[in-house]
């Protein structure tokens, strides 16, 4: 949905001299009473087109190579300890980005844009629109803070999930089933809001941003800490948070039950006749 990202860009957002009074979000609920009410139903999926593109390439590169890479790093050992997770996380998580980065550029200008604008008409249009006015480099705007950010989401969200599914395996009676995967996962969203919920505000606002309104992505970081102070870089943590818990969930619960599904079918057509 569009309401985290609106959230995330309230403050930066001036009104010109001569407009109406800025839309502003309280809350959740709110926001999404607001949304509606003046901008109707269908603004809650602003970027939807452009938000699952970047999901079906993104999430197949970070989740998809997790394992093989951090086999990479353990170089075939058993033990897999928690700094080849890590690296295993930031490895996918900057691979991931460098394929995906022009569908995260299109998501967050059409969530960012107010409904009336009528700027971008289609996804297809926004990578036009953007490649023709900014250059092909306008589509990968905002690289170095969405690998700082995927990186750092990655890490947190696979090494997270990684090490409380195997304490609820050990401490609990718990087994490798679904009530494990399911409550492994919203931990993981939940750690990895925490975490992330800085260089994602930031990572929002300076692919929003319009071209020579911040040097780089730390003068934006500090443009928001010197007006807005630091409560700026949690705006939007909660539906962030209902974003990334429920995203969470069903990732990595209907990737244990691939994976269970594979290796059941290669041990069938292994097992001799």
């Amino acid at each position: 949905m569009a309401l985290f990202c609106s959230v995330q860009i309230q403050g930066e957002v001036k009104a010109a001299a001569g407009d109406v009074k800025v839309t502003r979000y309280h809350g959740v609920f709110g926001t999404i009473t607001t949304m509606v009410r003046t901008e109707g139903p269908r603004s809650l999926y602003k970027g939807l087109v452009a938000g699952l593109q970047r999901q079906m390439s993104f999430a197949s590169v970070r989740i998809g190579l997790y394992d093989s890479v951090k086999q990479f790093y353990t170089k075939g050992s058993e033990h897999v300890g928690i700094g080849s997770r890590l690296l295993a996380g930031c490895t996918t998580g900057a691979m991931a980005v460098a394929v995906a980065q022009p569908t995260d550029v299109v998501k967050v200008r059409f969530q960012a844009q107010a409904s009336n604008t009528g700027r971008y008409q289609s996804t297809m249009h926004a990578y036009r629109t953007i490649a023709r006015e900014e250059g092909i480099r306008g589509l990968w705007k905002g690289t170095g803070p969405n690998i700082a950010r995927n990186a750092i989401v990655n890490c947190t969200e696979l090494v997270t999930y990684d090490l409380i599914k195997d304490a609820l395996l050990k401490a609990t009676p718990l087994t490798d089933d679904l009530p494990c995967h399911f409550t492994s996962a919203f931990g993981a969203g939940f750690c990895t809001t925490i975490i992330a919920s800085p260089v994602d505000v930031v990572k929002t606002r300076y692919m929003n941003s319009a071209h020579g309104q911040y040097r780089s992505a730390l003068n934006c970081a500090l443009t928001m800490l010197t007006k807005e102070g630091p409560t700026a870089f949690y705006k939007g943590f909660m539906p962030s948070f209902l974003r990334l818990g429920s995203w969470n969930v069903v990732m990595f619960v209907t990737y244990e039950q691939l994976k269970r599904a594979m290796m059941m079918a290669r041990h069938n057509w292994a097992a001799p006749l």
